[in-house]
């Protein structure tokens, strides 16, 4: 038996519990990994409640992105230390996942905290890195603007802007400025505050902006683009699903493209897993090749034990961490 947190109905987040239930069972062409972090996300809570593109069969633990240290399973020996992105069940003391979608942490990066670290690389630095090259096809002197830079995807797209030579100008609360500044961003803003005429004194138009927020921000962040830019969105933390009002678009010669990171490993309702593995392969390949040489630094702001999961979630929906917020299922 192993200790999880289980959905077993469509319901808020913290009306969650922890139970003990048998390990997931085992499937070819998979890995059976001992969870020892697993991130904390604000979609989570779109998961359990029902309210996700797609819905797990009921009872379930929740988490899609961990890191550990191989049990058993296709390509890896065991005791290799990887992180993985799941469907589900990362809230628990053991996941499966499947091979393609298991990643070898480098020799050098030993210790818990690398592991820990791990958890911002099965999905907040992909989502990131494949909003900002792929969709918003930034390169060495582009102007990007960020949104919700203290937050797991934004500190990411920060850092992966930075890693190609864009300029950034970073947004978030004010508690986070300072870190935002040791992070490289080459302008910071504060979120409580209109930012539309800085960010065109500042840049004079960016090429991209990435947006984990939509809700109030989306329309001015479009006045933010300069000819031939692109807002790629990613996420509505902010609550509200914005609409685009398409005359600004041919107005200004700019696009709007989305960024669904799910739809790469297997999420969305075809599941094209097999179709996008290489091409998945290659950005973790790039991403773990920037982190060895410190130019990606994935932080973890706050970490609780399994049975805190609630106490994880509020830091992750009050937007009060600094990166990533992660469950240590081996720890009481």
């Amino acid at each position: 038996m192993m200790r999880a947190v289980i959905c077993e109905s469509w319901r808020p987040f913290d009306q969650l519990e922890v139970r003990e239930v048998p390990p997931p069972a085992m499937r070819p062409g998979a890995v059976r990994i001992r969870v020892e972090a697993c991130g904390v996300s604000f979609a989570t809570q779109l998961v359990v409640a029902g309210q996700y593109q797609r819905r797990p069969p009921l009872p379930f633990a929740p988490g899609t992105e961990v890191a550990g240290t191989v049990i058993e399973g296709e390509g890896f020996a065991p005791g290799t230390r990887v992180f993985a992105v799941l469907d589900w069940g990362g809230m628990a003391q053991e996941a499966v996942a499947d091979a393609i979608h298991v990643t070898a942490l480098p020799e050098g990066m030993s210790g818990p905290q690398a592991l820990e670290a791990a958890v911002a690389m099965p999905i907040s630095y992909p989502t990131a890195a494949a909003a900002l090259l792929w969709r918003g096809r930034i390169g060495a002197g582009d102007w990007v603007l960020v949104h919700g830079a203290g937050g797991g995807v934004g500190l990411a797209g920060l850092e992966v802007a930075k890693a190609v030579g864009a300029r950034v100008i970073a947004r978030a609360g004010a508690a986070k400025h300072a870190m935002l500044r040791a992070r490289g961003a080459d302008a910071v803003l504060d979120s409580a505050l209109p930012f539309k005429d800085d960010v065109l004194r500042l840049s004079g138009g960016v090429a991209c902006v990435l947006d984990v927020l939509g809700g109030p921000t989306f329309d001015d962040s479009l006045r933010c683009l300069a000819d031939g830019g692109t807002l790629v969105t990613v996420g509505y933390a902010a609550g509200g699903i914005p609409t685009v009002p398409a005359n600004i678009l041919l107005l200004k010669n700019i696009a709007v493209a989305g960024l669904n990171w799910g739809a790469y490993v297997g999420w969305s309702p075809d599941d094209n897993r097999q179709l996008h593995a290489p091409r998945v392969r290659a950005l973790w390949d790039q991403l773990l090749a920037w982190w060895a040489a410190g130019r990606l630094g994935p932080t973890v702001s706050a970490r609780y034990p399994l049975a805190e999961f609630r106490a994880a979630m509020a830091d992750v929906a009050g937007r009060r961490s600094a990166g990533r917020v992660v469950l240590l299922p081996q720890e009481e």
